[in-house]
């Protein structure tokens, strides 16, 4: 029990521990949990790459962001760079989340 709470100590969670957890509380077996929080990370996956939001209500949204392409600069070497166009993941928690966090 004393691994499974130590995230709380340290302020992470990892993947294993949030298995452990919700196996726990559901009276599941770990491999049974594991295999479907993997299924619902897929299924997230699969959906943003579509370019679909997925929305969790009370939870919140997982949404892909469209960066334009812009001018960079390397850290390390002070050169201007272009930075290209790309597409981000991004999370937006919902209203109940940000209640039960505050």
């Amino acid at each position: 029990m004393l691994h499974v709470s130590c995230y709380m100590l340290y302020g992470v969670m990892t993947k294993d521990q949030l298995v452990e957890a919700v196996a726990n509380k559901c009276g599941c077996s770990k491999k049974q949990t594991e295999e479907c929080l993997e299924s619902v990370l897929d299924t997230i996956t699969k959906n943003l790459q579509k370019g679909e939001k997925v929305v969790l209500t009370g939870f919140g949204a997982f949404v892909i962001l469209h960066r334009k392409a812009r001018a960079g600069v390397n850290p390390k070497t002070g050169a201007k760079i272009q930075i290209p166009a790309m597409k981000a993941p991004k999370f937006r928690a919902g209203k109940a989340l940000k209640d039960a966090v505050r």
